[in-house]
Order: C-alpha cells, then structure tokens, then sequence
C-alpha cells in the first residue's frame, strides 16, 4: 500500500516409515529427505513487522502470511498499515504474491510496469545485480529453492473486512510491490510502484515476527 510396502520371501506386508520395495531391493525411507515444502520463513501463519518508509515518514506494518503454494509460485495474506491517514488509523488489505521462478518472470508485463521500471526497482536490491543484464532473456529462470534471496511481487487487492471499499482518502493500493526475501536473515524488503505516484521507491522493511508464527517441520 502507498503511501510403504516391502517382500518378506513369504508375503507382503505394509509398514509406515521403515521401508519399502523398489524392485525388490529394500529402501530404508528414513534416510531420504524429503523437498522444503516452505520457502524458509514463507509459510502459512508466519508474520512480519517493520515500517514502511514515505519520505521523512514512517509507518509501522505487519504482514501475516495466509498461504504458500510452492507449486504454483504463489503465496497470499493481509497486509497492515498503521497511521497512513487522519481517517483510518489502521488499514488491512489482502494481497497476492508471485513468486520469482519457474511460473513468473523478473519482467512484469502489467501493471503499467515497462521494462526500463522492472530494472530500476530490482536494481534496488544489492543481490539482483548478477541478474541485472540477463533478467529479461527469454530462457533464464531464477529457481527460488535454490538460492538464498526469494524475490517477489505483492499485489494489493482490497481492504478487509470491506472489500467494496477500493479507494481511501491519502492511501492508496492500486499498485504494487517489488519484495526480496533473504532466506539467511529472514527479512524483507520491497519497494512500490504506482505510475501515478510522485515518490516511487517508498521502502518496506520488514523482519520476521518469531514469537507470533507458527513453526514448521520437515518430516525425514
């Protein structure tokens, strides 16, 4: 917003995290791992505090992640924002992301986002320097699993619990975010961009709220 079965000689028998037969030959599952199902701190029910900064003005925000669908590259929550407007002390918006990858380019192609407006708002981050000649080839893909920095976009879709409600005097969600994740630190940063705003670059910062997130486990 702006501002398991195995042959024992004699008959088959299923078991449940032992093992299993694989032509014949016993496989002992315990010692596979199975693939992250989250993206380090992007998970169902994780949160994120920090500010968002509009010039000389800061606001506090809080980010609680609602769904992470690794498959899709997607990921969806509510985003909150406090003190942005006399009227309302306390905004609420839904939003969905894409997920940099194999499913969404670094090129927008929307959003009144050009390419020139892609590589000025991604160069923002340090870490997509390497990138920053290549990002728009048609055969390059950014594989998020891999690599310790998740970039994304964040569109804000309309207010909670009023979702009729698509415009607010001094705020505005017709935009959207350019984020970066760093899986190692687990902070975010983004920048907005709206065509229409004077200050482009209005920074979000954001670091992960431990004590209020649900935890997640990878089963072996």
């Amino acid at each position: 917003m702006a501002t398991v079965e195995y042959n024992t000689g004699k008959r088959k028998k299923i078991t449940s995290l032992i093992s299993r037969s694989e032509d014949n030959y016993p496989v002992d599952i315990s010692d596979r791992r199975f693939r992250n199902s989250s993206l380090g701190a992007l998970y169902a029910g994780s949160r994120f505090k920090g500010v968002q900064k509009c010039g000389i003005s800061k606001y506090n925000v809080l980010v609680a992640i609602q769904h992470v669908n690794i498959e899709e590259s997607k990921i969806c929550g509510y985003l909150n924002i406090e003190g942005l407007t006399n009227e309302c002390p306390e905004l609420t918006t839904f939003f969905e992301g894409e997920i940099i990858g194999p499913h969404y380019s670094f090129l927008t192609r929307k959003w009144q986002a050009q390419q020139y407006i892609d590589a000025l708002h991604w160069g923002k981050f340090p870490s997509f320097e390497p990138y920053l000649h290549n990002f728009n080839d048609d055969d390059f893909t950014y594989d998020p699993l891999e690599n310790d920095f998740i970039y994304m976009r964040w569109k804000e879709h309309f207010l909670v619990p009023d979702h009729c409600v698509n415009n607010i005097e001094g705020a505005s969600f017709a935009g959207f975010y350019y984020i970066c994740y760093q899986r190692s630190t687990n902070k975010i940063k983004g920048f907005y961009f709206y065509h229409n705003n004077p200050e482009w670059f209005q920074q979000l910062l954001l670091e992960h709220d431990e004590d209020h997130s649900f935890a997640t486990f990878e089963f072996r």
